[in-house]
């Protein structure tokens, strides 16, 4: 395909904008604070999701209605995952097309309904298609969401909001563990009943974030390049307007003006010439990072309950007082960690983070296939391997987010997602699953050092061909295809 052809259409008239420059270099305020939350409650509805799908699985199997067997545990977990891929693929490709904001409430609407419908399963089949449609709306989530907190976040703010933000999954895993050991304790609700209000809970927490995103705007950055000039500086001025109220002062804008065209989308077979072509070194690390934090962190968490109740003889309904602490380590790595990326710099702490997580899950792995870790002992292993593997697995959607340019970033999001978690996602949990069933500690050892070595390799990737992008505007680290040669 020759470079005519990518650029078939013929570009608008070229204008110049500091719009980006003004965004970038905004102070945090009110506005921040209120993206943040209401975009950021993805992660924490993944959490829920993932944590419900654990923390339930002994409810799951003991219903007269359901009647699952590990099998279907780890079968279920690799059906959400494949719906998320897909979601992840669709809902991306539209949110390039159509913008940021139309997508968020679509995707969102179609979480709520889905978990809300898997509350009122009737059958095994039933439950799997609700857990498909459920991960469509959550893949749908993080393309739209990730490329629109990339685009409003100041610069020197990027790396450590965006991995804080991810963090928020184990919030939301809390929450799930939290509501488990309420609803499945016998003498509050338990068992039948007890699962289906659990999903419940993820469904009456969208209603509530589908309210607070109605005062979102669009991104002004997509704005810009779909020709909507005069509605992108309406927006940007309205936010500078309200940081001055809040008494805020604006630094002055010094960069150079970005020349851009206006394009109404931009073709497949450019899309795709860009991630695999022009940025192949690129993809090939945001291929390598996502695929390997998601066979680490799918593999163990959509079957940790089983590792729990099988190996650690625990009740099915207290496993969620094992998932607080490693929620907690997990919320605390990004969050403490986080500052580090825009600090130290991305290719550092990507590298270290990778590579720290998995040695300590061999580590770990060859301990209990020894014999020699209590389930709390065991938990507590896990609480420090996932402080530094969830700063490592935020990290790895930092990088696909801000190292693509503009107009394809929300695909560039979704097909690495797609990629990485369609290869460790749904192989993970599936095959974990089956290690668990041969009730070996030494099958599961193999699974654990797969992943470890998976986390180890994408740490040296990311060392010998990662992005330095911390402290940089998002045109400077991606030139977008819809600038103007200058």
């Amino acid at each position: 395909m020759t470079h005519q052809q990518l650029h078939s259409r013929e570009p608008g008239a070229i204008f110049e904008t500091n719009l980006p420059a003004r965004l970038d270099r905004l102070p945090w305020g009110r506005f921040h604070s209120l993206l943040v939350v209401a975009l950021g409650v993805t992660w924490l509805l993944d959490g829920l999701e993932v944590t419900l799908a654990g923390s339930v699985s002994g409810a799951l199997k003991n219903s007269p209605v359901l009647r699952m067997n590990n099998f279907d545990i780890g079968l279920a977990g690799g059906i959400y995952i494949a719906g998320a891929v897909l979601g992840a693929l669709l809902f991306g490709w539209l949110t390039d097309r159509l913008g940021r904001r139309k997508l968020f409430f679509v995707t969102l609407w179609l979480y709520v309904g889905a978990t809300a419908a898997t509350a009122f399963s009737f059958s095994l089949e039933s439950f799997l298609l609700f857990r498909f449609l459920t991960g469509m709306g959550i893949g749908g989530e993080y393309t739209a969401i990730n490329s629109t907190i990339q685009e409003f976040t100041p610069v020197r703010y990027r790396g450590w909001v965006d991995l804080s933000i991810n963090g928020t999954f184990w919030l939301g895993a809390a929450l799930g563990a939290g509501g488990a050991i309420v609803l499945l304790d016998p003498r509050v609700v338990g068992g039948e009943l007890g699962w289906r209000l659990c999903f419940g809970i993820g469904a009456a927490l969208g209603l509530v974030i589908l309210v607070m995103r109605l005062w979102l705007p669009e991104s002004p950055r997509w704005l810009l390049v779909h020709g909507q000039r005069d509605k992108a500086r309406h927006i940007v001025e309205g936010i500078e307007a309200s940081l001055r109220e809040q008494g805020h002062e604006l630094p002055a804008v010094t960069s150079k003006p970005l020349r851009l065209y206006a394009r109404d989308h931009t073709p497949l077979g450019e899309v795709f010439h860009t991630l695999f072509v022009r940025f192949s070194r690129r993809a090939l690390v945001g291929m390598t990072l996502l695929t390997a934090q998601a066979f680490f962190y799918n593999a163990i968490f959509f079957t940790y309950a089983l590792v729990l109740t099988d190996f650690y003889q625990v009740p099915a309904e207290q496993v969620g007082w094992y998932v607080l602490p490693l929620a907690l380590g997990n919320f605390c790595g990004p969050l403490l960690l986080g500052r580090l990326f825009d600090v130290v710099g991305r290719r550092v702490m990507i590298s270290f983070t990778y590579a720290t997580s998995g040695m300590l899950l061999a580590l770990n792995g060859y301990a209990f296939q020894q014999g020699w870790l209590d389930v709390t002992q065991q938990a507590a292993a896990w609480m420090v391997i996932f402080f530094f593997a969830s700063a490592a697995a935020s990290s790895a959607y930092l990088t696909v987010a801000e190292t693509f340019p503009l107009e394809i970033r929300a695909l560039a999001i979704a097909v690495f997602y797609a990629f990485g978690t369609g290869l460790g996602g749904i192989i993970g949990p599936t095959l974990f699953g089956q290690l668990i069933q041969t009730q070996q500690r030494g099958s599961l050892l193999i699974g654990y050092l797969a992943g470890a070595a998976l986390m180890c390799a994408a740490a040296a990737v990311q060392a010998v061909w990662g992005v330095s992008a911390e402290r940089r505007a998002l045109e400077h680290v991606a030139r977008p295809l819809s600038q103007a040669e200058d």
